[in-house]
């Protein structure tokens, strides 16, 4: 049986080197260009025709649009119209890399903690500026909520520090481990169906064929997940809440 992390290994497509420092394209790095112009291709193409009765490929762009949309304005208000194309640009990037990664033999860099965190670190880092740069050193009454006496706040307020730096760090393992455990199941169960032959082969089978379909949905739960709370850290640098 094959190794089921084989999948995740990283591998030199072409290596390069600049200033002694190891600039190599990896596999990863391919799918993750391979990910950006299919965002592209699939927006730039929905969107070519711009009929007043649109097609497949329109309505589907359409909807993606007014889907994060309704995201941010539901979860950030008015005032975070501004930040919408960096929150759908992080949408259409995660669940594209997810969807691509379930083709056969291709790979799911959202399977990987340093991408994930990578994305997570920029998301914290980046509201965390906008907190600050909007309410200056008001922002640091986050740490503290309205109401709450003084004599709670030597025990609260490391509590909620504590919280807010973990923000990245949950935020990209549970993208990272949800990838990686769904794909290592299927290959798992995927080794057993050519050793079992004919007849016992159709019950891993059946099992994989099932673990495909839920994991389509978790691809899309996953980058709905990580956006939403990207779109909660923005309504709390925004507004303090």
């Amino acid at each position: 049986m094959a190794n089921p992390l084989h999948q995740f290994e990283i591998t030199t497509v072409a290596p390069i080197e600049i200033g002694g420092v190891n600039a190599s394209l990896t596999n990863s790095g391919v799918f993750m260009i391979l990910t950006v112009i299919a965002v592209t291709v699939f927006l730039v193409f929905g969107m070519r025709g711009r009929s007043i009765v649109p097609g497949r490929w329109q309505s589907m762009a359409e909807l993606s649009y007014e889907f994060i949309a309704g995201m941010v304005r539901d979860n950030v208000g008015s005032e975070g119209r501004s930040y919408f194309p960096f929150v759908f640009s992080l949408f259409m990037f995660i669940l594209f890399g997810n969807l691509i990664g379930l083709i056969p033999y291709s790979f799911t860099f959202t399977s990987h903690i340093i991408v994930t965190f990578a994305m997570a670190a920029f998301v914290f880092v980046g509201v965390t500026i906008i907190g600050i740069v909007r309410h200056g050193f008001h922002f640091f009454t986050f740490f503290m909520p309205k109401g709450v006496p003084m004599i709670m706040a030597p025990i609260l307020i490391p509590i909620e520090v504590l919280s807010y730096l973990s923000r990245p760090v949950s935020l990209s393992i549970r993208l990272f481990a949800n990838m990686m455990a769904g794909h290592t199941m299927m290959k798992v169960f995927a080794g057993f169906v050519i050793p079992l032959g004919i007849i016992g082969g159709w019950a891993p089978l059946t099992v994989d064929v099932a673990l495909s379909g839920f994991e389509f949905l978790v691809a899309f739960l996953q980058a709905y997940v990580f956006t939403i709370l990207t779109c909660l850290y923005l309504n709390d640098a925004i507004h303090l809440h």
